[in-house]
């Protein structure tokens, strides 16, 4: 007999929580630090079984090295307060990732705009 398969988008719904939930974290444990309050989260992915999320941020601040580096410090204690907000058994892991879609999506624009002025 051929197993049934089901279309779960279960992963989905984790990260979106995730990264829900890690937005709030944010926002009312660290608004008052200078380089993590421009940090917002634009997308979560799971992977691993949903063991793992990859959060992807924009920052007003351009120094992203700088924000990269403060993100990873903070991690533990985000997953910490992560697992008291969350209704689940396991944690995921989180990681936070720079998402440069919005300067690509600029680049892009200034090319097309360059190639309408010949």
């Amino acid at each position: 007999m051929a197993r049934k398969q089901i279309n779960s988008n279960r992963g989905d719904r984790i990260a979106a929580k995730v990264q829900t939930l890690v937005a709030e974290i944010l926002r009312d444990n660290y608004g008052e630090d200078e380089i993590v309050s421009g940090v917002s989260l634009v997308g979560a992915v799971a992977h691993g079984g949903l063991q793992f999320v990859r959060l992807f941020y924009y920052s007003r601040n351009t120094d992203t090295a700088a924000v990269q580096k403060r993100l990873d410090a903070i991690t533990k204690s985000v997953r910490f307060e992560l697992a008291a907000h969350m209704n689940q058994k396991y944690v995921p892991d989180i990681r936070f990732e720079y998402d440069d879609t919005l300067e690509r999506a600029q680049r892009i624009d200034q090319i097309l705009d360059g190639l309408g002025d010949r």
